[in-house]
Formats: structure tokens, sequence, C-alpha cells
């Protein structure tokens, strides 16, 4: 039995997050005293899945204190918001100089900058850390983000890095490494949820062009992403999609994803990325084009009301599917570049904007592993940033610039298509959008300066000498009239 203060982390909150965590801990050999503020499930925890000799349960905060080793490593696996500083209000007189205070939850990155400061003002250091991986790499090896108080970071490496997934050509590499000080960690974390909003949207519309636009079955689906699978977009997502399309209901015999109401939910950090792009003045349309598809996709009975008056062009199946496939699987790869380059962009900004000196290589490896958008690509990200550590834009690289050259006729033809026969692709078309405005030298804002010079005298720049210039437009046509 482990004795009172001889635990090596203490953690606040046994729903399944917390739990898993709890037990990864336990498995790579460290003591953990676990607490809930019902006690009932504190002891359902420590007399079934946790009864083991290195776990411990506490009946009060001032018991999970007592049972640590200094400096006590206290992590918190609470619902994010106000919940968390009442935590942090109570722990605060509990502990003691060097001590850390470790958020896990999907916390708005200005609240870990705010209470990273409160913390390390009371004498404590404190680490916000996104985690990443759902329930099963919560248990297995999550990817871990962590962002703080930067003396708090040798005292936790080992064991975030023991229990984080693993990944590299000998499987050692751990997808977790320090991000940077006070809200960075829980910033990355959110761009990578926001990320998920897109790859995931992409899919959908990937899923929907090959099923509406080509005819194809469920287990012509599933055959698909299987084969997807083995490509250049090997990843989790393109996995789990395999996956979905060949579970049947146990009660109807049908296709378990084709019972499923169309009627999409999120919980926020779509929503936060995109908030924060338009406040950098980033343009993230790929994760703003996804959170509106949830958005539309919830108006359920008002699109059932439209269907029957709006009308469109009829739908026609296309006449060469192998070489449709063929073509909207490089219009989901260029699109998903686009994407992550926007993510990347943002986080750039960001670091400009709060001084995180981030690692854009680093980055990509922790996202390697344990976490929900874990790809092969991502490699290609790392090796890009190691390659170009400032790296303007993603879609610069000499690999991703060639693989977009490569895609580029399929993915304009896909969307073409897919506005032909009238399905709905925003995250394709914004991904394409977001290319051809990027690589062009000149766009139409100079009209857009001039309007609002006209009407408003907000004056504009010159393309053929230096300053600020206004123009009277009534006075100069009528001029020239």
């Amino acid at each position: 039995m482990t004795t009172q203060g001889s635990c090596d982390i203490g953690l606040i909150g046994l729903a399944v997050m917390g739990e898993n965590l709890a037990l990864n801990i336990a498995s790579r050999g460290y003591s953990i005293a676990v607490f809930n503020r019902t006690t009932s499930v504190t002891d359902a925890f420590t007399g079934g899945r946790g009864k083991q000799p290195n776990v411990v349960g506490c009946h009060s905060l001032t018991d999970l204190v007592a049972a640590l080793k200094p400096p006590r490593k206290v992590m918190m696996m609470v619902k994010a918001g106000p919940a968390v500083d009442e935590l942090i209000k109570t722990l605060i007189p509990l502990l003691s100089k060097g001590d850390v205070i470790i958020d896990g939850g999907n916390t708005h990155y200005a609240d870990s900058e705010r209470r990273t400061k409160e913390v390390e003002a009371a004498g404590l250091l404190y680490i916000g850390t996104g985690v990443s991986g759902g329930e099963e790499g919560a248990l297995k090896g999550p990817s871990l983000m962590p962002g703080g108080s930067k003396a708090a970071w040798p005292l936790v490496q080992p064991i975030f890095q023991a229990i984080a997934a693993k990944v590299g050509p000998k499987g050692d590499i751990p997808c977790c490494d320090w991000v940077g000080p006070r809200g960075a960690g829980h910033y990355v974390k959110m761009v990578h949820n926001g990320i998920e909003y897109g790859d995931m949207q992409l899919i959908c519309e990937a899923y929907w062009l090959l099923k509406q636009g080509a005819g194809l079955s469920n287990d012509q689906l599933a055959d698909v992403f299987a084969q997807w699978n083995k490509g250049e977009l090997d990843s989790y997502l393109i996995e789990i999609t395999r996956d979905i399309f060949t579970v049947k209901d146990p009660d109807t015999g049908d296709f378990m994803v084709d019972r499923i109401l169309d009627k999409a939910g999120a919980k926020g950090t779509g929503k936060w990325m995109s908030q924060l792009a338009l406040d950098l003045g980033v343009p993230s349309t790929l994760v703003t084009e996804a959170v509106y598809a949830r958005c539309l996709s919830a108006l359920k009975e008002a699109r059932v009301r439209a269907s029957k008056l709006l009308k469109g062009p009829d739908l026609t199946t296309h006449d060469r599917p192998a070489e449709f496939i063929e073509q909207v699987r490089q219009a989901l790869y260029a699109s998903k570049i686009a994407s992550y380059a926007q993510g990347y962009v943002q986080l750039a900004a960001a670091a400009k904007e709060h001084e995180w000196p981030l690692d854009y290589g680093a980055i990509a490896m922790m996202w390697r592993g344990g976490c929900i958008i874990r790809a092969q690509f991502l490699e290609r990200i790392y090796e890009a940033y190691k390659a170009q550590p400032a790296l303007e834009n993603l879609m610069l690289a000499p690999y991703f610039a060639d693989a977009l050259a490569k895609a580029q006729q399929s993915w304009r033809h896909v969307i073409a298509t897919a506005a032909t026969i009238g399905v709905p692709v925003p995250a394709f078309m914004t991904a394409l959008a977001y290319y051809d405005g990027y690589r062009h030298a000149t766009l139409p804002a100079n009209l857009l300066q001039a309007q609002r010079d006209y009407f408003g005298a907000h004056t504009y720049e010159r393309t053929d000498k230096p300053g600020t210039f206004h123009t009277e437009w009534l006075d100069l046509r009528r001029a020239v009239g």
C-alpha cells in the first residue's frame, strides 16, 4: 500500500477522461492519489478499475495534498470554466511554494494566461495542458500539449512523456513537449480542435460526393476509405470513417450511419478558433466553414421544409466512378493541406501577439500520435518546418506546393461537379478559394479600398508612391462628367 506523502501526482475529477488518465499514469509505474467531489465515485473507482497498490483514493482535497510528495503536482480534470477557478482558490492555501497545479480540461487559452499569473503570484507553478485522444487516448496514450510556468515542466516531464502516445521508427518519440508560456498549450489544443473540425467536414463532404455524385454504397465507401488509409490520407479519422461504413444497426439490420440524424453538435473550441482568427486578422476559413456547416445541419426542421420549396439541378451520378473517386481523393488531400496551412498561420500570428516561442515542427510531432487528427501527413509538416523553421505558409514548402499543383485539376473538377449537381461542399470550396487568393499577387481589394474611401473617407495606399491618400470622388466625377 502506498503510504501518505509518497504519491507522485494527484488527480481531481474522475469522469471518463480523468479516470482513464489515472489508470494510464498508474500503468507507467507512478503512484497517484485521486479525488472526486462525489465520494462514492472515488470509492467506486478505487474498488473497481483503480483497485491497485499505486492508486490511492482520497475523500478530501486536504487528504489528496497530504498524500503527495513534494514538490506536489495536482492535475485537475474538471469541467472548464468557473469550477476551475474555484478549485484553484481552494488548492492554493493547501499547497506550498514550488508545487504545481495542472489544468487538463478544454480551457480557453485566455483563462490559462490569467491563471498562470495568478498562481505564480501565490508562489506556485501552473500548467494548462491540452489533452487529446478521447477516452482511448487518455488510457493508452494521449497527445499532450503543456504550457504555463516553464519551471514546472521538468517536474512533470517524466510523467507526461511516459503516459503520452509514442511515434517514430522505434516508437520512442513522445507526443508531448513543452509548448510555451501561459496559455500557449491550450491555444495549440484549440487550433488542434479547429483543424479537427475542418478535417471532419472535408471527410463528410468527400463521403457525400461519393454517395450522391458516384452512387457508392456503404460497402463500397468502406473499401474506398480503406484504400485511402494506405496512402497520403493515412489517418485516424479516415480509419474510423472506414469502420463506420461497415457497422450494422442490431435493431434494424440497416447500416448504422444511415440511421443517424444529420444534425451535428459542437462543444465550442472550433468557434473559439474562428473568433480568435478574426481578432488576429488571419483567414482561418476552413474551421469557420466547418462550424457553419454544423450550424446549418442543426436547422433540420427548416431544411426539411425548404427541401419541398427550393429547387436545384437534377442529381446525376458520375459516369466514370473510379476516376471520380481518385479526383475526390486528390481534392480532399489538397483541401487538407490548405486547412493545416491556415491553422499554422493562426498559430504564428498568435505566437507573435502573445510572445510565445512556438516550435511548429514539434507541434506537428505532438499531433502525430494519440490525438484525433493524428496522421502520417503530420510527418511531412514536421519535415517542412525542420527544413524552414520560419516558413511563412505551409503551402510554400516544396513538398506541399508540388502536391497542390498535382491535385489542382482534380480539385477544381470536383468542386465544379459539386456545384453542377447541387451537392454542398463549403469546406472544399473555401479551401480552393484560400489557395487561389493566396497565390495571386493582386486581388480586387483595390476596388474595396476605393469604395471605403468613397463612402467613409477611410483613405488608401497607392501602388506608385508611398503614403496615405484620400480622394474626393464626387468632385472628380463631376470634373470628368
